[in-house]
């Protein structure tokens, strides 16, 4: 009885153990399936985003419309990633937590600090990716995107109505450092703006202020607008001027004043310009009227102006509504980080690398110094444990920072508070970063001048005297 009993139980459990192996072989080929749907999809929504680029849109619901499909493009990439990386992040997680950590000189934190922060980042990223990968979610997502192609027609056309603009080679823009990522609807808004002509006879410029927390890209994305070509033809001066040149609100010849971005060489004094003036934080509004009394001294009835600065105050001395910056959601930032990493390489080669890097991007806190930065030098070596150790660094940097000061170190930069730097290299050396801005020096060629890659891969030396700090890449 008991041979038979046996024979019957091992038989059930094989069959148990083949249904169950059978199900899930089922269900990674659903899976699969609907991954490559999901590819297939973004590959169509970007090739209409690719087009829209290429065009001068200059419809704001458009406008919106096609970043609400940029975002979701960002999204629909960073669950590929997740879904396709899944194995090698969880992998990742285990190896790089019981890997020993890089000790930033100067820093004790009480391990029970450390024992919270690590867990906080496991559960912050753990949940974020474990959200990403539920499948319930993927289905929704590939519903979305296809009621998202269904509506296409519609915009295809829209689009066909809009005039063409002149743009070199993809290839030849990463050469020149001159790619505008995940900004084209804010971009194409100040485009709009600067060739609105104003009501004419009222004796006003116009001025558009941009708002946005510091280091969120308000002069960067300025600059790019004025690389534009179309920009640079419509105005014969283009000058950047800072807390500096404006003197108490005074100003004596806006050509003598700030730095010229661009001049054209048989412009007349009665060329029209744009004025850039950065503000590092308020102004009072007296001082803002000298000021723009002073500079429309010296403009053109059809010049403009565009004021930044991280304060919102500044919104009512605009004459069109201002634009307001913030920084990339988590999936944009990945997309981001990802193509300054790998570079001309292709991250689904080097799956390990990948996973790591979405742990990587996620301590970084969506701070684009730190994402060109890392970048840079991950760029330069594309191995496993080198990956791994400048995780450790990361997470072991930002559990220092919140153990002694309460608050991530991108944060404290926000805030121009002091940070401490860690560097892959041994060394006795104490570096700290504080009021980080960007200044004019005279002669700047008399000025040392060392790039964050320098300081964290040990490079820097001692320097005696005045030092200038430049970022891995003075664009992102």
């Amino acid at each position: 009885m008991e041979p038979l009993l046996s024979s019957i139980m091992g038989d059930l459990v094989g069959r148990a153990l083949s249904m169950v192996a059978q199900r899930y072989l089922q269900s990674k080929g659903a899976q699969e399936e609907k991954l490559q749907r999901l590819r297939a999809m973004l590959l169509r929504i970007e090739a209409i985003i690719e087009e829209a680029e290429g065009r001068h849109i200059t419809n704001q619901v458009m406008l919106q419309q096609l970043q609400m499909m940029i975002e979701d493009v960002y999204r629909g990439y960073y669950t590929l990633d997740a879904f396709r990386y899944a194995v090698h992040t969880d992998e990742a997680k285990g190896e790089v937590t019981t890997g020993s950590s890089l000790v930033l000189p100067r820093f004790s934190p009480s391990s029970s600090s450390k024992r919270l922060f690590f867990s906080m980042c496991n559960t912050l990223s753990m949940d974020f990716m474990f959200d990403v990968r539920d499948s319930r979610n993927l289905d929704k997502m590939l519903g979305s995107f296809e009621r998202m192609i269904g509506d296409m027609q519609e915009l295809i056309l829209f689009l066909a109505s809009y005039p063409r603009v002149s743009r070199q080679p993809y290839n030849a823009y990463l050469l020149l450092d001159q790619v505008m990522f995940g900004r084209q609807m804010e971009k194409e808004t100040i485009i709009s703006f600067l060739f609105w002509r104003e009501t004419t006879g009222n004796g006003k410029l116009g001025v558009l202020p941009i708002i946005g927390a510091p280091r969120v890209g308000k002069s960067t994305l300025v600059e790019h607008v004025c690389l534009n070509e179309r920009v640079r033809d419509r105005f014969s001066l283009i000058v950047f001027l800072s807390g500096s040149d404006l003197k108490g609100g005074n100003l004596a010849t806006l050509r003598h004043s700030g730095v010229i971005k661009h001049q054209k060489l048989a412009s007349t004094s009665r060329g029209d310009s744009l004025a850039v003036i950065e503000l590092a934080g308020d102004m009072d509004e007296e001082t803002w009227r000298r000021l723009y009394t002073s500079v429309v001294k010296h403009m053109t009835p059809g010049s403009k102006i565009i004021l930044t600065s991280r304060s919102d105050k500044i919104a009512s001395f605009g004459t069109a509504q201002a634009l307001t910056l913030k920084f990339l959601h988590q999936e944009a930032y990945w997309y981001f980080f990802k193509t300054i990493a790998f570079g001309s390489r292709n991250p689904e080669e080097h799956p390990k690398l990948a996973a790591l890097g979405m742990e990587i991007a996620v301590h970084m806190n969506r701070s684009f110094i730190a994402a060109n930065t890392v970048a840079g030098i991950l760029r330069d070596n594309l191995d496993t444990q080198f990956w791994r150790k400048m995780l450790r660094c990361l997470r072991d940097f930002a559990s220092k920072h919140l153990s002694m000061f309460g608050e991530h170190p991108s944060d404290l930069l926000q805030k121009d508070k002091p940070v401490y730097i860690w560097t892959m290299a041994k060394t006795n050396n104490v570096v700290v970063m504080r009021d980080i801005y960007q200044e004019r020096f005279p002669q700047i060629s008399e000025v040392p001048t060392i790039t964050a890659q320098d300081v964290l891969s040990g490079r820097v030396k001692r320097w005696h005297g005045g030092l200038g700090y430049l970022p891995a890449t003075p664009t992102w």
